[in-house]
């Protein structure tokens, strides 16, 4: 069966985002062995689920760039979790207005390499909530923001992790793998 992996950046006290929905903190520290980490976890799925807001932003944006990693991401199979939208026109892309549970249970049946959650906090939350991520990969940035969009904001129940792979790169930014005890 297919995994759900999680991939988000976290300041180091558990942000998402500032305040005002602030991500700068994550741009400037994206080094070499960041890209190269980045191109190697994308190539180990076929399939990229997104919320909306990450949708629309990436969708402005990729299309738009070149390189091998821009081909993949505009070529890779791509869903889009939205009860608004109706349409999307990045390439590979399809909407799924539906109950998210169901869905993502009927894509984790299908045969294919694992799929890949970027960012997408508000839906990536809700699938916390209901147990459905398989893997977490967590960016742990080397900063501190005091307040923002907490990572694991509305989880109400226990989740217990085990550590499973650990990558630090030079910027100071470590990438901690975890899955449901």
């Amino acid at each position: 069966m297919r995994k759900l992996i999680l991939s988000t950046f976290v300041t180091l006290d558990g942000f998402i985002e500032g305040p005002n929905g602030e991500n700068d903190w994550n741009i400037d520290v994206f080094g070499d062995d960041m890209e190269r980490y980045a191109d190697e976890q994308l190539d180990e799925v076929d399939t990229l689920l997104l919320g909306r807001i990450t949708y629309e932003l990436f969708a402005r944006a990729w299309p738009a760039e070149t390189g091998e990693f821009a081909d993949k991401m505009n070529g890779i199979a791509k869903v889009v979790f939205s009860r608004t939208l109706k349409t999307a026109e990045w390439n590979n892309t399809r909407v799924a207005g539906g109950d998210a549970a169901e869905e993502i249970a009927e894509l984790k049946r299908r045969p294919g390499r694992d799929m890949l959650i970027y960012g997408s906090a508000a839906f990536a939350q809700s699938l916390m909530r209901l147990g459905l991520i398989d893997e977490y990969r967590v960016w742990v940035h080397p900063v501190v923001l005091g307040d923002g969009k907490p990572m694991f904001d509305g989880v109400k129940d226990r989740l217990d992790l085990e550590l499973i792979g650990t990558r630090v790169f030079d910027s100071g930014v470590c990438v901690l793998s975890y899955r449901p005890a």
